[in-house]
């Protein structure tokens, strides 16, 4: 598992590193190009957001892969999941409709396409954590 906070700044966040830590520690897995286009564009959004929308000028940003494959089982499931903490203890909302000429709004629709799960809850001492799940056979 891997955790990092990027410095603090009041233009939007470069997210390149948590971009990177993602490509690595999914790639290292030898998880295919596909998935780990679709986790990165997850991620951005779900970083954007807590940018955004959060208040969080240097979102924490959470990777962790479950479920190694082991020597004895070299097809197992495993699953990468990604969440991003902001300072903001209100909990996102999926619009009902997302009107594909406004110029915001579509963020979570993408994020349930691209993932197999995604949700948020909110963290002991304030704030929220956004996250998302994808799986791949090893």
């Amino acid at each position: 598992m891997r955790t990092f906070t990027l410095p603090k700044s009041p233009e939007p966040p470069d997210w390149s590193t948590a971009r990177e830590e993602l490509r690595e520690a999914m790639a290292g897995a030898g998880w295919p190009d596909d998935l780990i286009a679709d986790a990165e564009l997850a991620l951005h959004e779900l970083f954007v957001n807590a940018w955004k929308h959060g208040g969080s000028s240097a979102p924490v940003v959470v990777v962790a892969l479950l479920g190694e494959p082991t020597r004895a089982h070299t097809h197992a499931l495993r699953t990468l999941r990604v969440s991003v903490a902001d300072d903001s203890p209100a909990l996102p909302e999926q619009r009902s409709s997302a009107d594909p000429y406004e110029l915001s709004g579509r963020g979570l629709h993408l994020v349930r396409s691209l993932t197999h799960r995604f949700g948020a809850a909110p963290r002991k001492h304030g704030g929220k954590s956004v996250w998302f799940e994808l799986d791949s056979a090893a």
